[in-house]
């Protein structure tokens, strides 16, 4: 059906809902790091039990991604917004009022996990690609800014909550926040599948006289098909082991300084740091994808600059080394969630975006999953996370080679 002409392009109030759903999801799960030596004290917990569960919440978010990637190339995006806001929001009040290490598995690991996939990249970003092709990489970049502006916002406000009313209250305020951004901003902004559903085209452009844009008929793209396509599995391992090392940082870089006897606060705030600079990385990537032959080269020089980041971090001893590590890093993180949505695109096409997205975020998220756990292991064998930042730079070398490999190949066509 053909609707009347709008003075702004639908798509970018797609970008705007985007980023905010972002924001909330990710700021959240990211101050995850910020708790664990307060729980480890107040329980007398491991670091390899807490790590457990954002291992587990990683798994859980993987797998749902697969169910919600699926979803979207069908459905609405704020039907799955509205969804995940509810569960996400259940997990973290549940998370709250724990007492056990299962307590913990079960509503951090599962019920938040769950909520995470349904207001992730898989359902924003996809939900964005689908309304640009010429200005993909700088709308995507600019809906992923929301990530690294959530951690920035809610980091401190977790750290400050944890140090002067404790973790639960900084865990119950998150759940607060998830649940109400995700059933108002999902709604309100996330209504619409595709341009071409609403007689618009892509980028905004306007049809041909006297042709209305007909929506693509999608039709589901066997598994085995994907399977069998290299370029799948190039990204799927260049991504998940890229992901282990960022959720080895997310979770314990704060611990990490506490342990090396910079002040909690201070600790917690390189959280920020990081999400401050990935903030412009993320525009700077998305941008950049735009502007070279093949998105993969922004993807190089992302991972390049995320190994220097982990280097400098690996020798961080006072709280201005830990910034200035956070700084360099936190740019090259903010390459992640542009440039993968942006390749699958490139290399599949954008009709079966959420589709091949949410299974690549399945295998991605076994990799963050490990991370955590990793971890957690090091520093409860070794008591230093020493080895755990040697182990990422050989990772992080190793895979800005494997990101130059990437092939191109034909994308699927919307009807296959």
């Amino acid at each position: 059906m053909k609707e009347h002409p709008e003075k702004i392009f639908w798509g970018w109030t797609v970008v705007a809902g985007s980023f905010l759903i972002l924001a909330v999801n990710y700021g959240a799960r990211y101050c995850f790091g910020i708790f664990v030596k307060p729980l480890a004290l107040e329980h007398d917990w491991s670091r390899s039990v807490i790590s457990l569960a954002a291992a587990i919440n990683m798994i859980v978010y993987s797998a749902g991604s697969i169910i919600a990637g699926r979803l979207l190339d069908h459905a609405a995006p704020n039907r799955i917004i509205t969804l995940g806001a509810l569960l996400a929001a259940a997990g973290f009040l549940a998370t709250s009022l724990i007492s056990t290490p299962w307590g913990f598995y079960l509503s951090y690991g599962l019920l938040a996990g769950a909520g995470a996939s349904c207001l992730g990249v898989v359902v924003c970003s996809s939900s964005v690609g689908k309304w640009f092709v010429k200005k993909r990489g700088v709308a995507i970049g600019i809906a992923t800014m929301g990530i690294s502006f959530g951690t920035v916002a809610l980091a401190p406000l977790a750290g400050f909550l944890n140090a002067h009313l404790g973790w639960r209250a900084g865990l119950l305020a998150l759940g607060i926040i998830i649940c109400l951004t995700g059933l108002v901003i999902g709604n309100a902004l996330m209504g619409r599948t595709d341009p071409e559903s609403h007689g618009m085209l892509p980028d905004g452009d306007a049809p041909e006289a006297g042709r209305i844009a007909a929506p693509a008929i999608v039709k589901r793209i066997p598994t085995r098909l994907i399977f069998r396509d290299g370029r799948f599995w190039t990204i799927a391992l260049g991504q998940g082991l890229t992901v282990m090392v960022i959720m080895s940082v997310f979770v314990h870089q704060v611990a990490y300084a506490m342990d090396r006897q910079i002040d909690p606060i201070a600790a917690a705030a390189s959280l920020a740091v990081i999400s401050a600079s990935g903030f412009f990385g993320q525009f700077f990537f998305g941008w950049l994808s735009d502007r070279v032959d093949d998105p993969k080269y922004a993807y190089f020089l992302g991972i390049f600059i995320l190994l220097w980041g982990t280097i400098l971090l690996w020798r961080a001893d006072q709280t201005s080394f830990l910034y200035l590590s956070a700084a360099v890093y936190g740019f090259g993180y903010g390459c992640l969630a542009p440039i993968l949505p942006i390749l699958v695109s490139d290399r599949f096409g954008r009709h079966v975006l959420g589709s091949i997205y949410g299974l690549l975020t399945f295998f991605v998220g076994l990799g963050g999953a490990i991370g955590p756990l990793l971890g957690g292991l090091i520093y409860d064998r070794f008591g230093s996370y020493r080895h755990l930042w040697e182990i990422n730079i050989v990772i992080l070398a190793l895979m800005a080679i494997v990101s130059l490999t990437l092939k191109k190949g034909k994308p699927f066509p919307a009807d296959a």
